[in-house]
């Protein structure tokens, strides 16, 4: 079974972070959503949304990288929002991981500010064609601009990175074909768009 993580930090875009966790799980990857920055409520962390949409999360980062070990994630996923992307961008051993991930071949994805805010902190944009929300784009490390292009959605290799809200299902389903094949991403589709 693929593997993937999420990656939540208050201000978090709710429908960035969401929608890829279910598209992800209807692909039967195994998902975890892990918290960078929160509200710790007993063995649980709260994340809140740009939107106040509050989330439990599967685990904290400290968490996550003590269980997972050397074994990669086949995907990692760093949504927008603001401050949430800011925040994600603050962490050390975020950007650390995000780097091993990509230098392990593993999907690399990130929307709306992620790709120009923390991807733009780390090598991952090194060399890539890479969208982001519109705007944003000079908030990446200057020697990355070159690569930017005002697609809705961009796949370089490993890296898919996405410009907002609006994208966030092309997103997804990007992430479901490239993990999963385009018969599962058709099926998703097909499903989601039945009348009930």
């Amino acid at each position: 079974m693929k593997t993937a993580a999420v990656f939540f930090a208050d201000g978090f875009e709710e429908i960035e972070a969401l929608t890829p966790v279910d598209y992800l799980r209807r692909a039967d990857v195994k998902v975890v959503t892990v918290g960078v920055k929160g509200t710790l409520n007993g063995n649980s962390m709260i994340v809140t949304g740009a939107h106040k949409v509050p989330v439990i999360v599967d685990m904290t980062l400290d968490e996550f990288l003590k269980e997972i070990g050397d074994k990669l994630p086949d995907c990692i996923v760093c949504p927008g929002g603001m401050p949430g992307a800011k925040h994600l961008s603050e962490n050390k051993e975020l950007l650390a991981f995000i780097e091993k991930c990509f230098d392990g071949g593993k999907l690399t994805a990130a929307i709306c500010a992620s790709p120009a805010l923390v991807f733009g902190k780390t090598k991952v944009l090194a060399g890539k064609k890479w969208t982001c929300y519109p705007g944003m784009e000079d908030e990446a490390d200057g020697k990355y601009i070159g690569g930017y292009s005002n697609q809705v959605f961009v796949t370089d290799g490993n890296v898919v990175t996405s410009r907002g809200p609006g994208a966030s299902e092309q997103f997804s389903m990007e992430l479901v074909k490239i993990l999963e094949g385009e018969d599962t991403a058709a099926a998703i589709k097909a499903a989601s768009q039945q009348r009930v």
